[in-house]
């Protein structure tokens, strides 16, 4: 029987494999909220599982990802908060 961890790692890898399609197909743009949100938090979800199941390499690059999504979410907030700024005077 497949344990809780390895469901929520699945869903999450396929959170990032669906941002991945999404971004191929034209459904969504690199620089937008919707990848980089479906990147952090597929990324989370495998993090989740390899608590239980711990693999070194898989650790690396999910934390590398996680750290790649947080900055680009605060580069689009900043944008986004800029654009707000200007937009006052």
């Amino acid at each position: 029987m497949t344990s809780i961890p390895d469901i929520v790692g699945l869903v999450g890898a396929a959170t990032i494999l669906f941002a991945y399609l999404l971004l191929q197909i034209g459904r969504t743009d690199s620089n937008g909220f919707l990848y980089t949100i479906m990147n952090l938090v597929g990324s989370a979800m495998i993090l989740f599982s390899l608590v239980f199941d711990f693999n070194l390499p898989s650790l690396f690059i999910e934390v590398a990802w996680i750290a790649i999504s947080l900055i680009a979410i605060v580069r689009l907030l900043r944008r986004r908060f800029q654009g707000r700024c200007n937009h006052k005077d």
